[in-house]
């Protein structure tokens, strides 16, 4: 069973690099893919938007899959169409915006069910180890974000093409991905809930609106930090890409070790600390009288911000043990709201006032955490209301169905 739960656990991890990598490539070639398809500025938008609102669509329907399907052959199938339609958005020719639009609404609604999926093989896989693991996950996902985010670089580097760009990553991660799904593990079936009668909204209510800040925070920095460096702080233009790289790497070692704070402190305090680091991140931001002041705010926000998704998901597993799989199918949905309002909100806010009282508006969101964060100790084990003790994967539920 140590061994299967091994197995699962690294398997797991690899598709979360993989989705990191698929989600970074499509996101930080928006510029190319627009050139590509001829697609006009006030058009950009909508394509843009689409993409989480379809995902949001996929993520209620995997509430409803995984009453017949296990999440790991969700997981299994929609991760291959995620790269595909990757790829289908690169291969294009300009004018072509039904092919195009047809792409990202594959991709958009593949999207929800992988990160539904993903995260309820998560839940399930820390509460059958019995300790904290959930934040390894997303770290393994912030690696293949900043790997995506790298080779995203080296495509617009030397000039090449969409698909020529897109075609050896897609090659190697599918049927990698294929190979890895074998040893997926579902976790108990106890666990694994049926359907979404358990799931009290009143209830999840909090990790929702904690879940919804934390992406206004990240979208914020994702879609802004580079404009606020050099419209704001007047840094040059090369200098202003460093920002999110920064805030990458930062958000990939907080990952690393925050299991190991979990397991200490308790989910909590850990949930305290990120959102008061991450409030000190976005103040520094606001007040940096210069861009390299700028860039300490955006590595403060790394580290605050990169704990609060994982362990949303974590607390929302624990706060539904026979209903987990509703539970974060429904938590999810609230990803693509914050990535939906947040850029937008920030941007408003920028344009009636300034950038920098802009900054101030995700720093307040972020505080209220504080208000939530007894959400995240429910009953049971130190690290934050999971279970102390290992309990047995369910081998029938494993993904091979063999």
């Amino acid at each position: 069973m140590t061994e299967l739960l091994r197995r699962g656990r690294a398997s797991l991890a690899f598709a979360f690099f993989a989705q990191g990598a698929a989600f970074a490539l499509l996101v930080t070639r928006i510029p190319a893919i627009q050139d590509r398809y001829g697609i006009s500025d006030a058009l950009l938008p909508v394509f843009l938007a689409a993409v989480p609102v379809l995902a949001g669509v996929g993520s209620v329907t995997t509430e409803q899959l995984v009453k017949r399907v296990r999440p790991s052959r969700l997981l299994r199938w929609s991760q291959p169409v995620v790269l595909l339609a990757l790829l289908a958005a690169g291969a294009g020719g300009q004018g072509q915006l039904a092919a195009v639009a047809v792409a990202l609404g594959v991709f958009g609604l593949a999207v929800g069910m992988l990160d539904a999926s993903m995260n309820m093989l998560g839940v399930s896989l820390q509460r059958s180890y019995g300790r904290s693991i959930m934040l390894s996950f997303h770290a393994a996902y912030s690696l293949g974000g900043i790997v995506g985010a790298s080779l995203a670089w080296a495509g617009a580097h030397w000039q090449l093409a969409l698909w020529v760009s897109y075609l050896p990553v897609v090659a190697v991660l599918l049927p990698a991905t294929l190979v890895g799904s074998r040893w997926y593990v579902d976790g108990d079936a106890a666990a694994q809930g049926s359907g979404g009668g358990g799931v009290v909204f009143k209830l999840l209510l909090p990790l929702c609106l904690v879940m919804t800040f934390a992406y206004i925070g990240d979208s914020t920095v994702s879609n802004w930090s580079a404009k606020y460096l050099k419209d704001v702080l007047g840094s040059s233009e090369q200098l202003a890409t460093v920002p999110y790289n920064v805030y990458m790497v930062t958000t990939l070692v907080g990952r690393a070790l925050g299991d190991f704070g979990v397991r200490r402190f308790g989910a909590a305090a850990v949930v305290r600390l990120g959102a008061l680091v991450a409030a000190a991140g976005f103040a520094v931001v606001a007040v940096a009288p210069g861009a390299w002041v700028g860039m300490l705010g955006f590595t403060l926000l790394g580290l605050g911000l990169c704990v609060l998704v994982p362990q949303t998901f974590a607390a929302a597993g624990r706060l539904f043990p026979g209903a987990s799989d509703a539970a974060v199918a429904r938590l999810n949905i609230f990803n693509y709201v914050g990535f939906l309002v947040g850029s937008p909100l920030v941007g408003a806010v920028g344009d009636a006032w300034s950038y920098r009282g802009a900054m101030l508006l995700p720093m307040v969101l972020v505080l209220v955490t504080l208000v939530y964060a007894r959400s995240f100790a429910t009953s049971g084990g130190r690290y934050g209301g999971g279970h102390e003790r290992p309990r047995t994967a369910d081998v029938g539920r494993g993904s091979n169905g063999l």
